[in-house]
């Protein structure tokens, strides 16, 4: 596949999102007065609870690696910094791939692990916005039936990954046996040993409490930005948004997920009865709070490292490569 045709998806797929927002929408006439009307203590509180998202995320990877090494909260802070900037600036996620290359580089530990150590976070918090979904679906009429198949669909493939970071934290031997004749064996050994540590039932407790915790603070953030924009729904329906936001947007696309966290947003709306051109409003604001307060701490974040964006990448990608090609 030529490098340049992901990057090619992701830029249409968000141009084509955007258009279908903007069209018949007057950010002149809809946009710039709903912002002005905003109630400012309830987005304060929404940019508060949104950065505070960063630091539990931070917590809660240093939970899960507490077992396998002694990480520094302060380059973990960092790091998930880092990669939400480059998420806000470069394509297809790219930002995970480089949180977890800073985290390794800087605490000495193998990339692999790092990677795992993601999946683990990421797996959870799948297994989390599942139930919301799914908590959701059973209050709402008109849950379109394709989302439903493809969230079912994920939700299959989650409990794969569950039942198989199970098996290994059961049968470890017999995991070592398994990729015994791989050539990237001593690669798959490591992964192996961190996630039968990390996969003990007092770490992924913790963990999963505090993944909770982290979809707590998601919601608050979206139900405080529906009360500074005057929309009348429950903290329990911004969860269902949310949910089905972070459901959609699950496969990598363009920066900031520009255009498809709208169409998402708006969609998600339509099921608790908002308006359009309300839903459009609201997906345009939401979509700038979960923006602006990234750029403005990656920045810094990034600007400390005494490297840019661009280099960082190259780092990253770099390290990428020798973990997949150890041989090369």
């Amino acid at each position: 596949m030529p490098r340049w045709l992901p990057q090619a998806v992701a830029y249409s797929s968000s141009a084509a999102c955007v258009a279908w927002v903007l069209h018949g929408y007057s950010i002149k006439e809809q946009l710039l007065p709903a912002i002005r009307e905003l109630d400012w203590r309830w987005v304060s509180l929404a940019l508060a609870a949104d950065l505070a998202i960063y630091f539990a995320q931070a917590w809660r990877w240093n939970t899960l690696l507490a077992p396998v090494a002694e990480v520094s909260p302060w380059r973990t802070v960092q790091a998930i910094f880092i990669g939400q900037f480059a998420n806000q600036v470069l394509p297809l996620r790219t930002g995970e791939i480089i949180r977890c290359y800073m985290l390794a580089h800087w605490n000495g530990l193998r990339l692999s692990l790092s990677f795992a150590s993601a999946a683990v976070e990421r797996l959870i918090d799948g297994l989390w916005m599942l139930a919301a979904f799914f908590i959701t679906a059973a209050f709402v009429r008109a849950m379109p039936r394709d989302l439903t198949l493809g969230v079912q669909i994920l939700g299959v493939l989650l409990l794969l990954g569950a039942a198989a970071l199970l098996w290994i934290v059961i049968h470890k031997q017999h995991a070592h046996a398994v990729i015994r004749e791989s050539r990237w064996a001593s690669t798959l050994r490591h992964v192996i040993e961190g996630l039968h540590l990390m996969g003990n039932a007092r770490t992924m407790g913790a963990t999963s409490l505090l993944s909770l915790f982290y979809l707590g603070l998601q919601v608050l953030t979206v139900w405080a930005l529906m009360k500074a924009d005057g929309l009348d729904l429950s903290f329990w329906a911004a969860g269902g948004v949310l949910a089905v936001v972070r459901i959609a947007i699950v496969i990598p696309n363009g920066p900031a997920n520009l255009g498809l966290l709208q169409v998402a947003c708006v969609l998600a709306l339509k099921l608790f009865d908002v308006e359009k051109n309300d839903a459009k409003n609201f997906s345009n604001i939401m979509l700038a709070a979960e923006t602006l307060p990234l750029l403005l701490g990656g920045a810094i974040a990034v600007a400390l490292t005494g490297l840019n964006i661009s280099q960082l990448h190259d780092r990253a990608r770099h390290g990428f490569h020798v973990h997949k090609h150890p041989g090369g």
